[in-house]
This record gives structure tokens, C-alpha cells and sequence, in this order.
């Protein structure tokens, strides 16, 4: 029985480092003859991040199973003038994952009975990675951590700009609505992430999106019950296959466990699930880099208070200096800004 390797690479931020490595679980548990790898690029988005990379890599992982992060590229953030700071990672990274490759090979050209390169998994954002398996000559797939509606809007809003000459920017803040094959309804352009919007990265997610025709195949964590419309839409044969995937979920104990403070938040918060009527919690998470200016979240939470449903919101800091990767938790959810929020609430 050939034995064969998979490598993921993910973007250093947390739920996307966390969906791969959960992927890599899946790949072991369901085929005895596949062994995974996962590399986690360095410097990642947060402290909280870099703490579960690192104890991933030395806790118990899945028999055939690894994390190994790479080194540590400070000197990153003075590298990216006129360049996306993610796009400078990866490259400055592509030497490390190619000499790592470059072992498995010749390990299984002196021992025919050793582990297979058998090919590569990316993140979304990831792909910049590419010309590894390309120069090895294996195949490679992309994994969105993001759902089918995402991938699908990617690919509309690329078409636009590329075919039709659509300049996106003048869609900022538009009220005109865009119609998305992927999505079942219009929608505002202004609702569309701002990345897509603003020129520093507007490059960049094009970029993104171009590769992703290229891909072998495209792993989405959803399925089919949760986002059939926008699954369906994808199936037109203009796109790479689509797998379904998901639901991908972390188990606490699985690897990378939390932090005492965080596994008292996750007591509290399971207990407070418990005592909740079956199917009546809506659950609201925006990402590592998910964060909104203080008006919004009132917006957000007055919206939550009128629909009458019971929430759990993953509510995090906006960012400082407009850094994305400087997002973080709130300390203690009866601060001023919660205080503020109940009052406009009432």
C-alpha cells in the first residue's frame, strides 16, 4: 500500500490556522495510507494565535500527523512597501516549505516504501504558494475557511473587474445593487467587504481570486443543507470541482488546548448553552480580523434586541490604527462600550 503526504499552509490567523489543521485531522482519520502536514507561517496576526501555533506543534496530534512552524519573518513588516504585507510572507516563506519538499522527495527516491508527495492544500489567501507543487509537479487545492458565498462573490467581482471593466472602487459605499450568481437575492454593493473596494488591496484579492481557476479542486467548509444555492452555483463547470467539506469543527482537548482564562470562558459560556432552549441561539462571529468601530456594533446589537432572539456574539476590539492584525477579545464584556449598548438597547 503506497503511502503518500499532503501539506497544508494556511494564513497565519487563527481560524484559518485552526479550519486546516482540523482538515489535516480529517485527511489521517479517513485514509490510513495519507500522512499531513501543516505549516504555520510566522509572524501570525495576533499573540493568541502564535500561542496555539506553538502548542499545536507539541502537543498530541493524530498518529501521521505534524505541525511544524516556520521561521519567524520580523523583518517583514519594513519589506512591503507597495506590496501586501501577506503577499511578502509568503514569498519570504516559499524557500523554507520548498526545502521541506525537497526532503520528502528525495526520501522517496532513495526509499520507494516512504511517504509519496502527494500534494498540496492552501488557504484561500495562501495560494501565492503555488509555485511549490507546480515545480514539483503534484497537484494543488485550495481550502476556503470562508464558505460557498464568499468564493462565488470572488469570482463574480473578478469578472466584473476583468471582463467587463467594472472599476470596483466606485462601488464604495454604493447603494446599487449587485447581482451575485452565488447569492439567491441583489444585494448593496456597500454590504461587499471593503477590501475589495480599496485600492492597497483590491490587487491583491483579484490576484487571489484569478488563482483560484487554476486550483485542482476547491474544499469549502459548508455543505450542501446550509448553502445548497450558492454550492449549485459553483457546479456551472467555469470553476475548479467543489468540496463541500464542513462543517468544520474544533474540539476542546483536540490538540492546541485553550488557556486556563480561555477554558473558563468556554465553561461559562457551554453552561449558559446548556440552559438555553434547543434550536434558539443565534451565534454571530466575524473572524480573527472581524472588528467594527463602536457605532456599528450599537447598530448590531439594537438589530439582535428587535429580532428577540437569544444571541452569543464573538465580539471583538476594532482594531487599532486601522491594523487589522491587532484585533483582540474584550476583557470583560460588562465594560463601558456593553454598558452603552444595553442602554440603547432599551
Amino acid at each position: 500500500m503506497k503511502k503518500a503526504e499532503v501539506v497544508l499552509i494556511p494564513i497565519p490567523a487563527m481560524g484559518h490556522i485552526v479550519a486546516l489543521v482540523e482538515v489535516a485531522k480529517l485527511l489521517v482519520q479517513r485514509d490510513d495510507r495519507l500522512s499531513t502536514t501543516v505549516f504555520v507561517m510566522h509572524p501570525t496576526l495576533d499573540p493568541s494565535t502564535t500561542k496555539y501555533a506553538e502548542t499545536l506543534a507539541v502537543s498530541t496530534l493524530p498518529d501521521r500527523m505534524r505541525v511544524i512552524n516556520l521561521p519567524n519573518l520580523e523583518s517583514i513588516s519594513s519589506a512591503t512597501k507597495g506590496r501586501h504585507w501577506l503577499t511578502c510572507l509568503i514569498e519570504g516563506q516559499k524557500s523554507h516549505v520548498k526545502e521541506y519538499v525537497s526532503n520528502i522527495r528525495t526520501q522517496y527516491e532513495l526509499n520507494p516504501d516512504s511517504r509519496r508527495l502527494a500534494g498540496f492544500i492552501f488557504d484561500t489567501f495562501a495560494t501565492g504558494m503555488k509555485d511549490v507543487p507546480n515545480e514539483f509537479g503534484v497537484p494543488w487545492y485550495v481550502f476556503s475557511a470562508s464558505g460557498a458565498a464568499f468564493i462565488g462573490s470572488m469570482l463574480h467581482l473578478t469578472a466584473l473587474h476583468d471582463e467587463q471593466g467594472v472599476d470596483l472602487t466606485e462601488l464604495k459605499n454604493s447603494e446599487d445593487e449587485l447581482e451575485i450568481p452565488c447569492l439567491a437575492n441583489p444585494i448593496p454593493a456597500k454590504l461587499v467587504p471593503s477590501l475589495v473596494f480599496e485600492k492597497d488591496s483590491l490587487t491583491t484579492f483579484l490576484e487571489h481570486a484569478r488563482i483560484l481557476t487554476e486550483a485542482r479542486g476547491i474544499l469549502i467548509n459548508t455543505f450542501l443543507e446550509f448553502e445548497s444555492y450558492a454550492i449549485n452555483s459553483l457546479s456551472d463547470g467555469k470553476t475548479p470541482p467543489v468540496y463541500p467539506v464542513g462543517p468544520i469543527v474544533k474540539h476542546v482537548g483536540d490538540g492546541g488546548d485553550l488557556r486556563s482564562d480561555e477554558s473558563n470562558n468556554y465553561r461559562d459560556i457551554m453552561e449558559w448553552l446548556d440552559d438555553q432552549p434547543p434550536l434558539s441561539v443565534m451565534f454571530l462571529c466575524f473572524g480573527s480580523w472581524g472588528s467594527f468601530k463602536e457605532k456599528q456594533v450599537k447598530e448590531i446589537a439594537i438589530a439582535l434586541e428587535h429580532s428577540g432572539y437569544r444571541f452569543l456574539w464573538s465580539l471583538r476590539k476594532p482594531s487599532q490604527n486601522g491594523k487589522k492584525q491587532s484585533t483582540s477579545d474584550y476583557e470583560d464584556f460588562q465594560g463601558r462600550l456593553i454598558e452603552d449598548m444595553t442602554e440603547n438597547m432599551s
